[in-house]
């Protein structure tokens, strides 16, 4: 089976009027929902992680990224891994 074959559910929870926005909007390109939200996300995709590297790397979230990832690593249980 070729990997554009293979396939994830992903589901969100949205309001039936970001459903209904979402619906109007694929239809004026003549797309299916799925079609219109994939494509906004590859755009979105692409714009986030060629920001976030020059080389295409994945980004790597520290404490300084993210104040709430700061608050959960900040624990005597995790401060071994500040030694390595």
């Amino acid at each position: 089976m070729a990997d554009e074959q293979r396939r994830a559910r992903l589901s969100i929870d949205i309001s039936r009027e970001g459903r209904r926005r979402i619906h109007i909007a694929a239809a004026s390109r003549d797309q299916s929902i799925r079609e219109y939200v994939w494509e906004a996300v590859e755009v979105r995709l692409k714009q986030d992680l060629a920001e976030g590297s020059a080389m295409g790397k994945l980004i790597a979230l520290t404490e300084h990224d993210d104040p709430v990832l700061a608050e959960l690593w900040k624990n005597p249980k995790d401060a071994a891994y500040d030694k390595l």
